[in-house]
């Protein structure tokens, strides 16, 4: 993948498309999906829509209860108890998983947290890294026999315009010299990208193909960490909750570009790409404005990628792809 490759398609879809009019006329019968964060905001809206599809999906959950009792009416749909920010659980995780299906098609990244305050995991990695990237990435490294046994998975990975905040930070990527929750969160959203491009060339001769994605501005419970005066502070919502903010998607419509990524035709000979409003986005240049759309070059360059990829294996870990 070359930036060149990172350019609009001219998909049939746009901001405005929900996720029903992605999935009009997609058959997933026989197919299986995994889907992290499956059980609330944009997870949720992907679950049923891939269940309403055909699909067979898998949620792995930090609160499993939680997640069957939301998911209990979603046919076709099971839960697997999971902890993104614990190597170990999703390893154990990954078992279950794999005993339970022999291929799996569709590996959706949508779980995450956002501007959290300084917390230590692990071996005292910072947290948003921790749970939004090395916790996919474990993930998808353990699960890599059943991605590679489908002939044709697709892995969807949630970044956000927040990527356009900061590169990896080589120099301190757990911030051990001073914390701030929006760089932190803005280096998780950059590792979600270059671990796409990454997956995409490891894996595309198993025909397994890696994207990422901005899924447009939504309230849903990412929000969790911000306290209500900040979200006003930022223009997001009034003194009472409501949305005021311009550009903001629903739910349903901030699902659409993963389930197109997972789905489009469009994408069959392509990969290690970021997309946006259901299409290929455009790079942007360093100076444009977040929400002006586009992907930072560095989130797209496949030297970061590959050097963010040993440094995700040493760090976790996971048992390397053999190519």
């Amino acid at each position: 993948m070359t930036t060149t490759d990172q350019r609009p398609l001219g998909s049939p879809f746009s901001a405005a498309t929900a996720a029903e009019d992605v999935m009009e006329g997609v058959d997933l019968s026989g197919r299986t999906a995994l889907v992290t964060g499956g059980y609330a905001g944009l997870g949720l809206e992907t679950t049923r829509a891939l269940a309403a599809a055909g699909a067979r999906v898998v949620v792995p959950a930090r609160r499993p209860d939680t997640a069957r009792a939301v998911l209990g009416e979603v046919e076709g749909c099971e839960v697997v108890a999971m902890d993104l920010a614990d190597p170990d659980s999703v390893r154990a995780a990954a078992v279950r998983i794999g005993d339970r299906l022999d291929r799996l098609d569709i590996l959706m990244a949508v779980a995450g947290t956002m501007a959290s305050p300084e917390r230590r995991v692990g071996p005292g990695w910072e947290s948003q890294f921790a749970t939004n990237h090395f916790g996919h990435f474990a993930l998808a490294g353990e699960l890599y026999p059943l991605l590679a046994a489908a002939d044709g998975a697709r892995v969807v990975v949630n970044s956000s315009a927040g990527h356009t905040l900061t590169d990896i930070r080589w120099h301190d990527p757990h911030f051990r010299t001073g914390y701030d929750k929006w760089l932190a969160y803005g280096q998780a959203k950059t590792a979600n990208s270059l671990f796409a491009v990454h997956l995409d060339a490891l894996g595309r001769d198993d025909g397994v193909r890696a994207f990422a994605l901005h899924p447009g501005k939504i309230i849903t419970g990412l929000q969790r960490e911000m306290g209500l005066q900040e979200q006003v502070d930022r223009g997001r919502v009034d003194e009472h909750g409501n949305v005021v903010g311009a550009g903001f998607k629903t739910p349903s419509q901030g699902a659409a570009t993963g389930l197109w990524a997972a789905t489009s035709p469009l994408l069959s000979t392509r990969g290690g790409l970021y997309l946006e409003d259901c299409d290929v986005a455009r790079v942007s240049a360093p100076e444009e404005p977040m929400d002006d759309g586009g992907v930072r070059a560095y989130a797209v360059a496949p030297d970061a990628a590959a050097r963010l990829w040993e440094l995700s294996l040493a760090a976790t870990g996971t048992t390397p792809i053999a190519r």
